[in-house]
């Protein structure tokens, strides 16, 4: 079953960050989409293609669990600088030699939390 392709401008969540991302794609691979740049499995690069989410509210972060303690056990959520892993699942399609990215793939943060794609980017293109 195809999936919409995800492009440059797709939205993003995560499940421990307070507010949405939009992915940015680094037009390396050569390949637009709707005439936007085409994303694959290796658009993950923190601060590079995802951007924080606003503030963190993860324990495992070690900025948000020092500033709990200081705060006496309150969760005192802090900056999000995500920590990821490459997207799973992926197309059989290829995009600049490496597996298309497509709606329902997500990453993982090294701080616990799961980065999901939201809106793909494109609207009519499938792989």
């Amino acid at each position: 079953m195809s999936k919409p392709q995800v492009t440059a401008g797709a939205s993003l969540l995560c499940s421990f960050g307070v507010a949405p991302a939009a992915l940015a794609v680094l037009p390396v691979s050569q390949v637009l989409v709707e005439g936007k740049p085409a994303a694959n499995i290796t658009s993950a690069l923190p601060l590079v293609n995802i951007p924080g989410f606003g503030m963190c509210m993860s324990l495992s972060n070690p900025s948000v669990a020092a500033a709990t303690v200081a705060a006496l056990g309150v969760l005192t959520p802090m900056p999000c600088v995500p920590v990821t892993t490459p997207w799973i699942p992926s197309s059989q399609t290829l995009v600049g030699g490496q597996p298309a990215l497509t709606l329902g793939s997500s990453c993982q943060c090294a701080f616990g939390g799961k980065i999901e794609i939201t809106f793909a980017g494109s609207t009519t293109t499938q792989t």
